[in-house]
């Protein structure tokens, strides 16, 4: 299920975070809608990322129960690196609110995403929404190490993902599926960011290497 990944063999990606290799997937949302913008919202990193800047209005984006996207120790005791990691939590999450909403031209997304990466990362959700699949099931995201750069503008986070549990599912026809027998479940990702001038983090690279990551 990894994000860039979805019909390919293990490569290394130029885009956004990760999901499965193969259509992996997931439900389409039931009570709770997806937005790229709103107000108020029941995602505590969502909360978490709005009070790293509160003199920025960042995205709402919500995830439906059907699709549990976690992250597992995201914490720092340095607030420039929280900082850090909050924002590629959200830009994270804004991929997949992306796939489940059939959104591939998020707005959220954008937010989160420099204009050299927004286009992959479209085609990353494109590459399920042209298929008419959504994601569902577990996919959490753990190991987060953040490097700023000496000027503050800079920064690069790796982490893991555990694709076990996650998995695609046809709109139309429900079918579920998820990896290959025999797929290496971990995903090893490693992201460049930048400080824009609103002093949000933005995706500026994302690699992905399967089976470099394990529990």
């Amino acid at each position: 299920m990894a994000r860039r990944a979805l019909t390919t063999p293990a490569v290394t990606l130029t885009a956004t975070a990760a999901l499965l290799l193969t259509a992996c997937g997931g439900g389409d949302p039931q009570s709770d809608d997806i937005k790229g913008a709103g107000s108020g919202s029941s995602s505590p990193s969502a909360s978490a990322s709005s009070s790293a800047g509160s003199e920025v209005k960042r995205p709402v984006i919500r995830l439906p129960s059907s699709f549990q996207l976690t992250f597992e120790h995201w914490t720092s005791s340095d607030p420039a690196e929280q900082a850090v990691l909050n924002d590629a939590q959200e830009e994270i999450r804004a991929g997949y609110a992306a796939i489940i909403e059939n959104d591939p031209d998020s707005e959220a997304v954008a937010f989160y995403d420099t204009e050299g990466v927004r286009g992959q990362t479209k085609e990353w959700i494109k590459s399920y929404t042209d298929k008419n699949v959504t994601v569902i099931g577990k996919l959490p995201a753990f190991n987060p190490t953040v490097n700023l750069a000496n000027t503050g503008k800079g920064a690069s986070l790796s982490y893991c993902t555990d694709e076990s549990e996650a998995k695609t599912r046809n709109r139309e026809t429900d079918k579920v599926e998820g990896n290959p027998a025999g797929t290496d479940p971990y995903v090893l990702y490693s992201v460049s960011l930048a400080k824009n001038e609103q002093g949000v983090w933005q995706n500026t690279s994302v690699h992905s290497e399967r089976g470099a990551c394990s529990r």
